[in-house]
């Protein structure tokens, strides 16, 4: 039997490492906070004051994560010549963005130190986990809850008796047996980055495609203990809390005390700069008058709901046991657009079983209508022990073997349509969601249906191609096809300062034109091709600039700016919160080589 003793271990070695690889710099993971905070309550205080806590991106690579890992823990001496070295283990957060360089990881380090202790948790591994590499490379795999079981471990490997599985069910103990972790958020972490805190835990709605079909219910932390933690944050100088609830709203009366904790502290901070940020997800069919006018108390820029529509379409939805009010949700959306300053993030789903393109369009069409700020257009992706499985074989489903598993084709819509669709939410962001193009976005969006209207815009059916000598450093642009009753032909789209067309279509028709300067657009009807264009300029020249009623002189640029989009990188934040004088940060396609 092995006696962990902590005298052996030299001061600056720790024992614990808990990591995972984030997607970005920005997201701190509150689940390796949770293990850290309950470490002392279940695996020991000797434990805890020898865990540590290291955070790293998946931009970095598996090298330097494990070089960087192993630097940490030491060659895993005790100090002490003829002693025995208690186990050092490793913790990793494993999720679907992070996956396949996590198991590269995995391999690096057990190759290096065989002797480590690697142990898993984290959704991706919870379920189907039997055939995963990185399992097969692990020591020992927490499924589910890991707060409570992962500290116990710990204990075991250092303490004894000695684990007998290698797959540990993770124990799910009433809520108030689990310590909170925001005291574990960093005085760094407040200042650089996401905060994310759960009021509740689980999901009582059973949607197919999602993990949280799998809870029974959800389970709520007490709010007042909750609310003292967010006090502490607050006092701390924490401003930005995005709330990982899947339900908030859920049981109004306890979303009605979150939302009043934040109002009275934005009141009592009247009059001074308070860049307070919460973001919340919502039950689009569930919004009582009491929640509406709490709602309605938040100042522009500081609330942003996330509401979940993924379909309006009734059979669909009834398939994938989906329960929505698609008229109440309308009417609450409509509510939030016309009487709320609330930002409102809103989700589709497309390649659920059963949905056409024409009934996405249909429900695209619908919610397009309502004006939410941002519509999140997501192709359908088969989770791990996700329920939607059931339908692979009616549906003939298909999905990318590998993370993040996306659909690659049903039973009716083919591959290309759904590489296409991918195309098209990826210049959706670009152009909608990025909020810059407010004044071009009607005009692509113009049409019985905006859906088909943007589908059929010849971003992403041109080709990048190289800037003319004369012009680099000065413009971005594409070619690309414009078809309209007027004409069929290949123009030059230009992304800049003044923006023109250096070939002239095959006939009179419209084109769209967007100035870098002022973010103004207009639709030109081109004139005869073989005469002048605006200006007196000829198209073929490529000098002929926007005319002037669209365009405004362009602003001096900074003297670090070679070209309009080196200024454009270093452009942070929409433009309504832009410094004075800044350009304005637009997205230019001619960057990518599309087809």
């Amino acid at each position: 039997m092995f006696v962990f003793d902590s005298s052996y271990m030299p001061d600056s070695a720790p024992r614990i490492v808990l990591t995972t690889l984030n997607a970005k710099y920005i997201h701190a993971s509150l689940g390796l906070r949770y293990l850290l905070a309950n470490m002392a309550r279940y695996g020991g205080e000797d434990l805890r004051a020898r865990t540590v806590l290291r955070e790293f991106t998946i931009a970095r690579k598996p090298e330097e994560i494990s070089a960087a890992l192993l630097a940490e823990l030491g060659d895993g001496s005790t100090g002490e010549e003829g002693a025995i070295a208690p186990p050092q283990i490793v913790g990793f957060g494993v999720y679907i963005w992070n996956v396949r360089q996590t198991t590269e990881v995995v391999r690096l380090l057990k190759q290096a130190r065989p002797d480590i202790k690697v142990v898993l948790g984290g959704p991706e591994v919870s379920y189907e986990w039997e055939d995963q590499e990185i399992v097969a490379l692990a020591d020992y795999l927490i499924t589910g809850w890991g707060d409570v079981s992962f500290a116990k471990l710990c204990r075991a490997l250092c303490h004894d008796p000695q684990p007998l599985m290698k797959v540990i069910a993770g124990e799910q103990p009433p809520l108030d047996q689990i310590a909170m972790p925001y005291a574990e958020f960093s005085a760094d972490d407040l200042a650089h980055r996401l905060l994310y805190v759960e009021a509740s835990r689980g999901c009582p709605f059973k949607c197919e495609f999602c993990l949280s079909s799998l809870d029974k219910t959800a389970w709520a932390f007490d709010l007042d203990s909750f609310l003292a933690e967010l006090d502490t944050l607050y006092q701390r100088g924490a401003r930005n809390f995005k709330f990982v609830d899947r339900t908030f709203n859920l049981k109004v009366d306890a979303s009605l005390r979150i939302l009043q904790f934040f109002l009275d502290r934005l009141q009592a901070d009247a009059g001074a700069e308070n860049d307070l940020f919460i973001h919340f997800e919502v039950i689009p069919d569930h919004l009582p008058d009491r929640l509406k006018a709490l709602i309605a108390k938040f100042p522009p820029g500081s609330l942003q709901l996330e509401i979940g529509i993924q379909s309006f379409n009734p059979e669909v939805q009834q398939r994938i046991s989906r329960r929505q009010d698609n008229d109440k949700s309308a009417e609450n959306l409509h509510w939030l657009v016309t009487q709320s300053h609330a930002h409102l993030h809103t989700d589709l789903i497309f390649g659920l079983p059963g949905e056409t393109l024409e009934s996405f369009a249909q429900g695209f069409d619908r919610l397009y209508a309502l004006r939410p700020h941002e519509i999140q257009l997501g192709i359908l992706k088969r989770l791990r022990g996700t329920p939607i499985a059931r339908h692979s074989v009616a549906h003939r489903m298909h999905y990318d073997p590998l993370p993040p598993y996306t659909a690659q084709q049903t039973d009716v819509v083919d591959a290309a349509t759904l590489q296409r669709f991918t195309r098209l939410a990826r210049y959706w962001d670009l152009l909608a969601n990025s909020g810059r193009f407010k004044q071009t976005m009607p005009l692509l969006m113009a049409g019985p249906s905006p859906f088909a209207a943007f589908l059929a815009f010849p971003i992403g059916s041109g080709k990048a191609a190289k800037r003319p000598a004369a012009s680099r450093r000065k413009c971005w642009w594409m070619d690309c096809s414009i078809t309209s009753p007027q004409h069929k032909g290949k123009i030059r789209m230009w992304f800049a300062p003044v923006c023109w067309p250096t070939t002239s279509p095959a006939a009179p028709g419209p084109i769209l034109l967007v100035c870098k300067a002022c973010s103004r657009t207009g639709v030109h009807q081109s004139p005869n091709p073989s005469g002048p264009w605006p200006n007196g300029k000829n198209a073929t020249t490529g000098k002929s600039i926007v005319p002037k009623e669209l365009c405004c002189h362009e602003p001096a640029r900074p003297r670090t700016a070679r070209h309009p989009g080196d200024a454009l990188r270093q452009i942070q934040g929409p433009p309504d919160r832009r410094p004075a004088g800044q350009l304005p940060q637009l997205v230019c396609p001619g960057r990518f080589s599309v087809r």
